[in-house]
C-alpha cells in the first residue's frame, strides 16, 4: 500500500513540476501569484449594484509596420479614415458618444499626410491621439529630444495634444512592450530611468500593459496603479500603490492595465491555459466570451467598485488587423456590448479615450460620484472642440 501512495505521491509531483515548467515557459510564473490574488479577491466582492463599463480601445498605430513603402502606408491610414466612420456611428454608448479609437502613434513613423486624416476623425468624434515610440540605445537626451520633438509637431501642425499650465500632457505607449528597460535582454529600451524621464516630458499615464506571454509583464496584474521610479534599477512599474479612492497620488507615473486573465477552457495538449491578454487581433477573436472574460477582470480604482475599466488593445493599421475589425469584428464587439453591458439597470456602457479613461481615474481617486461620464475633462483637457 505504502509503495502505491508513494508511486501516485511522486506522479503529482511530477505533474505539477511539468505544469510550472510550461508556466515558465510562457512567462505566467511572472504574474501567477497575482492571478490566484486576484482570483480570490473577486470571489469575496459583495458589490452587486449598477455598474458602469468605461471601454478604452488603444492602438498600436503603425502604418509602416512590416517595411512597407509609403504609398502603401497612406492607403492604410486612407481606409481607416473612410470605414471607421461608417461603422463607429452605428453605436451609441449611454452618453450618445460612438465607440471612440486611441490612436498611439509611432513618433518615428510621422507622416503629416497620415496625421492630417487621423486628426480629422478626431475632431469628428471618433478618437484622439497619444504617443507610442519604439526604440533602442538612446540616451537620455535623445529620448527626450525625440518626445519633445513628437509633441511639437502633434501641437504646432494638428493641436492634438493637451496643456495644462503651459505644458504638453499625453499618454504613452512603449514599442516592443520594453517600458523602463523591460525586458531581460535589455533591448528595445536601454533607460533604466524612463518612468522619471516620461514624467518630465509630461506623460500623466502608461498603457503599455498587459505585455503578456513576455518577460516585460509586471507582477501586478489587472490593476490601475502608480509606479515609483528607480533610476539605477529596470522594470520600476513591477509592482505599485493602487490608486485607491480618497488617497494622493503616490509614485511617479500611473500605470493602467487592461485585463490579464487565464482561459481554462482552452488548454494547449489539455494541460496549459490560454493566455488571455486583451489583444485584438484575428487569432484572438473579441467574441462574446472573451468580451465577458475582460468585464469580469473588474478592473477598478479601489473602492469604487462600480466604475470597471475595460482597456484593450490592437495593431489596427496593418492589413491583417484592419481586415479583421472592418470585416465584422467591429461591429460584433459593440454589439454585445451595447447588448449586454448598456441596459441602464444592471450596466451602463462608457466609450471612452485613453485620456477620458485617465479623467475618470483620477475623479474616482478624489472622491467623485455619480455619472463616471461627467469627468471624461476632470484633470487632462480636451486638446480641441469635437466637430457638432
Amino acid at each position: 500500500m505504502m509503495t502505491i501512495f508513494i508511486t501516485i505521491l511522486l506522479g503529482m509531483l511530477a505533474a505539477l513540476v511539468v505544469f510550472y515548467v510550461g508556466l515558465q515557459q510562457r512567462q505566467i510564473d511572472i504574474w501567477i501569484v497575482s492571478y490566484v490574488r486576484g482570483v480570490f479577491e473577486r470571489k469575496k466582492s459583495t458589490y452587486t449594484g449598477k455598474k458602469h463599463v468605461m471601454f478604452c480601445f488603444v492602438d498600436h498605430y503603425e502604418p509602416l509596420a512590416g517595411g512597407v513603402d509609403e504609398t502603401h502606408a497612406q492607403n492604410r491610414v486612407d481606409r481607416w479614415y473612410e470605414e471607421y466612420p461608417k461603422i463607429a456611428s452605428k453605436f451609441s454608448d449611454a452618453d450618445g458618444k460612438p465607440p471612440t479609437h486611441s490612436f498611439f502613434c509611432p513618433e518615428e513613423e510621422y507622416r503629416i499626410g497620415h496625421m492630417n486624416l487621423i486628426e480629422q476623425l478626431c475632431r469628428d468624434g471618433y478618437g484622439e491621439v497619444d504617443i507610442h515610440i519604439h526604440h533602442d540605445g538612446d540616451t537620455e537626451q535623445e529620448f527626450k529630444d525625440k518626445i519633445n520633438g513628437f509633441l511639437d509637431m502633434l501641437s504646432e501642425r494638428h493641436g492634438l495634444v493637451p496643456m495644462v499650465d503651459g505644458k504638453p500632457r499625453f499618454a504613452f505607449i512603449h514599442g516592443n512592450w520594453a517600458l523602463d528597460n523591460a525586458r531581460a535582454d535589455g533591448k528595445w529600451c536601454g533607460l533604466n530611468n524612463e518612468i522619471t524621464i516620461l514624467k518630465e516630458l509630461g506623460c500623466y499615464v502608461d498603457y503599455t500593459l498587459p505585455s503578456a506571454p513576455s518577460d516585460t509583464q509586471t507582477q501586478a496584474m489587472n490593476e490601475i496603479y502608480y509606479a515609483t521610479d528607480d533610476p539605477d534599477k529596470p522594470k520600476s512599474h513591477d509592482i505599485g500603490v493602487r490608486v485607491e479612492v480618497g488617497k494622493p497620488e503616490c509614485g511617479d507615473l500611473m500605470i493602467f492595465q487592461g485585463p490579464l486573465t487565464l482561459d481554462w477552457k482552452h488548454r494547449k495538449l489539455g494541460i496549459w491555459p490560454k493566455v488571455e491578454n486583451g489583444d485584438v487581433t484575428p487569432t484572438e477573436l473579441p467574441f462574446e466570451r472573451r468580451i465577458d472574460q475582460w468585464v469580469e477582470q473588474d478592473i477598478h480604482v479601489k473602492g469604487r467598485p462600480e466604475w470597471v475599466f475595460v482597456k484593450v488593445h490592437t495593431h489596427g493599421a496593418t492589413e491583417l488587423n484592419a481586415d479583421f475589425l472592418f470585416g465584422g469584428a467591429l461591429e460584433r464587439m459593440c454589439q454585445h456590448l451595447e447588448n449586454r453591458y448598456n441596459d441602464g439597470t444592471d450596466y451602463a456602457l462608457h466609450y471612452v479615450t485613453a485620456r477620458e479613461a485617465y479623467n475618470i481615474v483620477k475623479a474616482a481617486e478624489a472622491g467623485e460620484t455619480g455619472e463616471p461620464s461627467d469627468y471624461r475633462d476632470y484633470v487632462i483637457p480636451r486638446p480641441f472642440p469635437v466637430s457638432s
